[in-house]
């Protein structure tokens, strides 16, 4: 009854989605959670401000049981607050909405991006990028594998294997380097300094 009680009143902050999560359902705004409820208890994201507000409201935390461990996550319980209409729950809940939607577009930007999280790359290959003078992901983009490659080639010698050219291509195109067709190949070579 909670969880329909829930998903009634949020309407109004706009169009959301509902997932299955952590064994209850999750609401989602913009493809950013901000609400986790199970049939008896609803919980919404806290962050910033908000965690002290809910914490002042004896709001308590998440805890999610695995199998030998509890995970506390950074949901407050509001059930409470719901069932007594309470006067901030409008402003608590519209605080987590978008407290929950600017963190998704963050993580989501360029900004946060960290050249190891590209495909093919890892930490080892983000360090000789770095060592080569290529510092963020959007200088990798801009200069292109071969270039990239090159500036590597410069710092490490010319013995470096070509097949980091083809992972630094794949990385900017978004693909697998063993996908690179030949023709691609011979391109990417022919840019190389």
């Amino acid at each position: 009854m909670t969880e329909q009680m829930f998903v009634q009143y949020v309407s109004k902050f706009g169009n959301f989605t509902k997932r299955s999560m952590f064994g209850g359902t999750g609401l989602f705004q913009e493809d950013a959670m901000f609400s986790l409820m199970s049939t008896d208890k609803v919980f919404i994201r806290g962050g910033e401000q908000l965690d002290t507000q809910l914490t002042g409201l004896g709001c308590e935390k998440y805890k999610h049981v695995k199998r030998q461990t509890t995970a506390t996550v950074n949901y407050y319980d509001i059930t409470s607050l719901l069932e007594s209409k309470h006067d901030s729950l409008d402003s608590i809940v519209q605080q987590s909405i978008e407290f929950s939607v600017s963190e998704r577009n963050f993580k989501k930007s360029s900004a946060n991006r960290r050249l190891r999280d590209l495909p093919n790359m890892q930490l080892t290959l983000e360090r000789m990028v770095k060592k080569a003078g290529v510092d963020d992901v959007d200088t990798f983009m801009a200069l292109g594998a071969s270039e990239v490659f090159s500036k590597v080639r410069e710092a490490y010698g010319n013995d470096v294997d070509v097949k980091l050219l083809w992972k630094f291509a794949g990385a900017i195109d978004g693909i697998h380097w063993k996908l690179i067709e030949e023709p691609r190949k011979r391109q990417l070579l022919a840019g190389c300094q």
